[in-house]
């Protein structure tokens, strides 16, 4: 069992980041209300303040998505090595509208 205080799910959730000339786009492993883990193909030295951009998919209608934007910061970054020139990326979310954060709460809760 984890011991996480926010609990996560395992999805894949289209995503953009953006750091200094970096405009990137991936997509999460996994998420909570504090952060994600991604895959994407650049290296963000650890430390780097970025801005995300999620698009979660509605649980309801199909097509549809709710945009939801932050500020975070890059906690751990690993090369693949099952793939080239892809990176698995930790962030935490440290600028992150309450609003937003339910967001991201309800869609992680609508998976338990």
């Amino acid at each position: 069992m984890e011991r996480r205080r926010y609990p996560r799910v395992i999805k894949q959730i289209p995503l953009r980041i953006r750091h200094e000339d970096y405009d990137l786009v991936g997509q999460t492993h996994d998420i909570s209300c504090i952060g994600a883990y991604c895959t994407i193909n650049k290296y963000i030295p650890v430390f780097s303040i970025i801005s995300v951009v999620l698009l979660l998919p509605s649980k309801t209608k199909k097509n549809v998505v709710s945009s939801v934007r932050c500020k975070g910061v890059v906690v751990r970054i690993e090369e693949n090595q099952e793939k080239n020139k892809e990176f698995k990326v930790a962030v935490y979310f440290n600028r992150l509208r309450q609003k937003d954060r339910d967001k991201i709460s309800q869609y992680v809760q609508h998976f338990l």
